[in-house]
Formats: structure tokens, sequence, C-alpha cells
């Protein structure tokens, strides 16, 4: 089967040589420069320098022809982007074909997941459209450290044959049928990762950042649940195995966001120097929406949307989250 991966950042990218290690896959690139630099160099020296890449990965510029007769449709471009370049390949994509997102984020305006916006633009059989997701950094996944990812797909067969797909001697993936809360998880926990990383750039300790990734994780469940995703998975590689990753890791763009704010630079300085896109920075607004939504409280993501968007110093938004009502640690989630 050949495969068509759309975006070549370090996941787009990291995912297309996993793919390409056992099938023909194409990696399309926004840019014709960096598409032919991939084919001359058989790396990507924007994203994952020095990394080689497998022979049987082809990068191109043209949307059509990465496209064209392919049996599974990656996307891997950020949520800003996502319907622009989806709409794009409509008509060109075999119908039928199963589309998977990488996105981790949530579509500003409409708080439409990937996989809705998937739904909502190639009209697909629904039980065919995912998502890729979990503790995934994609330099380590690259460079071929032991990793975890679940695919959250309803079809069952379909899942269990991308499964096979993507699994490795260092790459391991679980199925899942809860779309929902497979995909929510993945666009939520990108806000927690930015509070995190002002705790960090705060100085606080490991005390200080455990409770927060605690307490992150309860409020991104009562979200999940809302939308319709399953308790229990967010417990898993989705939910607290992401969260995880992201919260703590160096290589976390969200979290290198939160870091410096809490250092006390300001935002607009901050992302004018990253190369990719930190996806909780856009999602943050979309993520409060959905919660006044659904009446979901999330002290902490209404933190940091008021250090991104109204000026709030972090040290007063510790200060405001540890002065609240207290509540039982189940609020909202347990019975």
């Amino acid at each position: 089967m050949r495969v068509s991966v759309i975006g070549a950042g370090s996941w787009g990218t990291a995912v297309a040589a996993l793919v390409a290690s056992s099938t023909d896959t194409v990696l399309w690139a926004r840019r014709p420069e960096l598409a032919d630099a991939i084919e001359e160099s058989g790396t990507n020296p924007d994203y994952l320098p020095g990394i080689r890449l497998p022979d049987r990965l082809a990068a191109t510029a043209d949307l059509e022809h990465a496209v064209a007769g392919a049996g599974l449709l990656i996307m891997a471009v950020p949520s800003h982007g996502f319907r622009d370049i989806l709409q794009a390949a409509r008509g060109v994509a075999p119908a039928g074909i199963p589309i998977v997102s990488l996105t981790k984020g949530i579509e500003t305006g409409t708080l439409l997941r990937m996989t809705e916006v998937v739904l909502e633009v190639f009209d697909p059989n629904p039980a065919l459209v995912g998502v890729l997701t979990g503790p995934n950094l994609a330099r380590e996944v690259a460079v071929g450290q032991p990793a975890a990812a679940v695919i959250g797909m309803s079809d069952e067969a379909a899942g269990t044959r991308i499964q096979s797909l993507l699994m490795g001697r260092t790459f391991r993936v679980y199925t899942n049928p809860d779309v929902i809360g497979c995909e929510a998880a993945g666009a939520l926990k990108n806000v927690m990762a930015i509070a995190a990383g002002m705790a960090h750039g705060l100085g606080y300790g490991d005390n200080s950042k455990a409770a927060l990734v605690t307490r992150a994780l309860a409020e991104l469940t009562r979200l999940g649940i809302a939308l319709g995703g399953q308790p229990i998975t967010f417990a898993g590689l989705a939910g607290m195995g992401d969260l995880v990753a992201t919260c703590f890791s160096d290589q976390s763009r969200n979290r290198t966001v939160g870091v410096e704010l809490g250092r006390g630079r300001a935002l607009e300085e901050i992302t004018a120097e990253m190369q990719m896109v930190a996806e909780g920075v856009k999602s943050t607004e979309a993520v409060l929406a959905l919660a006044a939504r659904h009446d979901i409280d999330m002290p902490i993501a209404q933190a940091v949307g008021a250090v991104l968007y109204q000026g709030l110093r972090p040290a007063d938004m510790v200060e405001a989250l540890m002065m609240r009502q207290a509540k039982s640690e189940m609020h909202g989630i347990g019975k």
C-alpha cells in the first residue's frame, strides 16, 4: 500500500519514516525547496537534521502527486492550515481512503477537532477516520528510541491494519476505538504543557510540577468526557502518557513557551524565535470556548489563557490557582 503523509515537519517526517520502513511512502512538504532537500540528501535538514530517512520515502511539494493513488492519507499539518490543505486534497484522494490525523489541536472559530474537520471536508466513512497520538517526541522516535503510541479508530479492522503498518522494533502501537477521547486528550494537553513550562520557568520544584500535571489530567479528563470520550482513555497513552512527555520534556514546544513566559519574556518574542508551531498558543482560546460551551471547570487552562491573552503574570496565576475554593479530588469526574 502506498501511503501519503501530508506535512514535512518533525513529526510528519518521523511518522513517514516509520511507514516507509515497510511500504512506499510519499511525504508532502509545503515548500518546494524543503522537498528538494529531502530528495537530494535523504534527510530533513530543517526539522530532523542528521537523521537518515528510508530509501522508500519520497518527498514532493506537489500535493496532487502526493495524494493520488494512495491507500492511506496521514495528515500532519498544523491545525490552522489543516482545513485548507485537506480541501485541496479532496478532489485527488481515492474514494474511501482511510484518513489519520497527527495534529493535536482544535480549529479556531469552529471549535472542531481535526477528525471533525475531515468529516466536514471529505464526507468519508466516519469509521475510517482516526488519530495517531501518545507520548511521541519526534526526534526520539526518529532515532529509534523505544516509544509507544495509540491509533484511535472505530473500525477495528482498519485500525489493526494501520497498527501493523506502524509497528516496529522500537515503535509499539496499540489500538483504541475511542477516537474522541484519544484526539481530545492530545489537543487539550498542549495547554497544560504551557502551564507546566511556566512552573519550571518560575523555579518551582518537583512537588509543584507533579501536582500541576495531576490536576491538569483531571481538567482534560473532565472536558474530554463532556465531548464524548471514555474516562479510561485519559489514563492511557493518549492522556497521561502524552501529558507527561509534553509537560516534562525540553523538546516540547508548548513547554518551551511556558518556560520562557515564566522567566518573564513576552509571548511575541518567544514565538518569533520558534521554527515550528506551538499548538497550545493557538488552541488555548478554543479549549476555553469548549469548556464554556459544556460548562466544564478548567482553572489551569483559564489561568494559561489569562497569561497568553490578558497579560497576567505567571506568578500571579499560581496564587490564583492555589487560593481557589477547596473541592473533592474527583470533582467533575467521579459519580
